[in-house]
This record gives C-alpha cells, sequence and structure tokens, in this order.
C-alpha cells in the first residue's frame, strides 16, 4: 500500500484511538508491515498497545522536536503478526507549545522525521489529538490521505464540517495531494433511528467514500485497552475485531481496485471496452459499489454486514 493515513476527526470520543489501534493489528494480520505513530498527548493508542507511557525514554516528542532520530523512538508489539509503535506521553503538549514558537518548519517536522523510513513500511497510520491543533496539523502535513472515523450523530456532523475545511487548508498551503481516505461509522447502533439518518447523509454526501464497514458498539472494544491489546487478540471472534479485519480488508481492495483502474485506463482510452469486473456486483442504491467476493482481502469483509446488521443502515 505504501501510504501515510492519518486518523483524525476534531470531536472526541468518535472511536481514533480504537480504530488506529485495532487497524493496525487487522493490516499487521495481513503481512503488511505497518507503524503506528501515536500522536496524542493522552497516549491512548502507546497504552492500548501495552506500552507504559510513563516509562517511555524516547517518544514522538523528541523525534517531532529532532532531538532523537526516528528508528531510536520505535517500539515493536509483539502481539499476533505485530506493528511497530512511535509511543506518546504528555511531554507532546510541550513540543506543541515549542512548535509554536518556531518561526517556519513547524508544520512540516512529522514529514520530515518519516521520509527516512516511509519505505521501511507498508502504511503508517497517526492517531491525531482530538483537535485541530499544530500536532494534528502535523500529521495531516505528513499524510497522503485522511481516514475520518465518524459516530452517528449531531454533534459529529459538525465536528466533520471542520476537520473538511481544515484539510482544504493544508491542501492549499502545504499538501496539495492530501485525500480523503475515507468515512468511517463507528460505535453503530442500527436500531438507532438518528444514527441511520446520519449515515444516510454520509452516503449521501461522500458516497463511497464512506465505507462499507461499519464498527459496531461492542463491549470487546471498550475493554481490550484495560488489557494493552488490540481486540483481534482479546477476542478475536467479537463483533468489533471482526469489525476492523473487514476494514482492513475493505482498505486493501479498494487499493486493488484503484491500481487495477490505474492500469488499464490507457487501454479504455485507446478505445477499449473495460468489462465489469466479476468480483463486482451491481452499484446500490446509494451510489457506492456494492462488493462480493474477496479479491486478497480474506473473507472478513462479507462478515461484517451480518455482524453489525449493516443490511438494516441501507
Amino acid at each position: 500500500m505504501k501510504r501515510v493515513i492519518a486518523i483524525a476527526m476534531q470531536k472526541g470520543g468518535v472511536g481514533k484511538t480504537t480504530t488506529a489501534v485495532n487497524l493496525a493489528a487487522s493490516l499487521a494480520a495481513t503481512r503488511r508491515r505497518v507503524l503506528l505513530v501515536d500522536l496524542d498527548p493522552q497516549g491512548n493508542s502507546t497504552m492500548g498497545s501495552g506500552v507504559d507511557k510513563a516509562q517511555l525514554t524516547r517518544s514522538s516528542c523528541e523525534v517531532l522536536l529532532g532531538e532523537c532520530q526516528l528508528a531510536d523512538a520505535l517500539v515493536r508489539i509483539e502481539h499476533g503478526a505485530g506493528y511497530t509503535l512511535l509511543p506518546a506521553n504528555q511531554d507532546l503538549t510541550a513540543a506543541e507549545v515549542r512548535l509554536l514558537t518556531l518561526p517556519i518548519g513547524r508544520e512540516t517536522k512529522l514529514r520530515h522525521a518519516l521520509q527516512p523510513r516511509r519505505d521501511d513500511f507498508d502504511v503508517i497510520l497517526i492517531d491525531c489529538p482530538p483537535a485541530l491543533n499544530m500536532l494534528t496539523v502535523n500529521a495531516l502535513v505528513a499524510a497522503d490521505s485522511v481516514l475520518i472515523p465518524m459516530q452517528c450523530e449531531y454533534y459529529a456532523l459538525e465536528g466533520l464540517s471542520a476537520l473538511l475545511s481544515t484539510v482544504e487548508q493544508i491542501r492549499d498551503a502545504a499538501n496539495p495531494h492530501l485525500s480523503i481516505e475515507g468515512v468511517l461509522r463507528t460505535m453503530f447502533d442500527p436500531r438507532n433511528n438518528l444514527a441511520n439518518e446520519v449515515s444516510a447523509q454520509l452516503i449521501t454526501h461522500f458516497g463511497d467514500k464512506v465505507f462499507r464497514t461499519v464498527i459496531p458498539r461492542n463491549i470487546r472494544l471498550a475493554e481490550a485497552p484495560s488489557f494493552g491489546r488490540p481486540a483481534l487478540f482479546h477476542d478475536k471472534e467479537s463483533r468489533g475485531a471482526l469489525a476492523y479485519l473487514a476494514l482492513a480488508g475493505e482498505m486493501i481492495r479498494r487499493e486493488e481496485e484503484a491500481g487495477g483502474l490505474a492500469r488499464v485506463a490507457p487501454a479504455a482510452v485507446a478505445g477499449e471496452a473495460l468489462a465489469p469486473s466479476a468480483d463486482t456486483a451491481d452499484t446500490g442504491s446509494h451510489g457506492s459499489p456494492t462488493f462480493t467476493g474477496n479479491a486478497g482481502n480474506g473473507a472478513a469483509e462479507g462478515v461484517t454486514a451480518s455482524a453489525v446488521g449493516e443490511d438494516s443502515v441501507r
């Protein structure tokens, strides 16, 4: 995949850290090399990965300030296939204050820090703080795309509007190639009418940028951080663990399809007709494609619809 993905949302409590940790574990389970960057001073991704943030000697704070190299601060997480973590703690708050005092280059510190090791990883996930501050700006400048966890309620819609405005500003000022990876509906309960209504609005506005995978409210997802491990290794049969496996599969599938379209595009321009893929079904009523088959992403994507009741959403 070779992508840097910022997981960002202005509103807190929408599942950013849960998504960061569990998506990192799920992508690592597909034998991809994954780096998870904790850029939140709360250090929840660090604790959720089983690393004691109080015992850190090097963290993302020192990396951002140029006081140590990225490689010196990385921690290997050995859950399952394993992923690599750049941990964080409350020192990041002081780092942000120091960044604000810099006259130039303060928004590119993370991008420059990641650059020497980008090719060592297939995916780099950045867990952003729940605010549009200098740490989030650094993440957006360093990223290729933004994954937006979205709880289907009114206040989350407000946070989404603010984030999209910031993304546009970052495109104009520092990172013109920044794109939206997708909108992920989290903590979803299909029995809630408001959740269904907001979900429908998201699909109408964003179309196929809304992930088909829906993350349900799930007690295993909530309790896994207290054990210092992702839900996949806390209870691999739980709906939450299966949902994040499905999300990883859907992201891989999208990447493969985008690569396939890029390869056949010249033939299409030359006048060749493009036959529909055998793995693609009809477009759903909301305009986003509905996939069948597994095309290299395992069976997890098909599991999610039944696991979280997605059919009732659509």
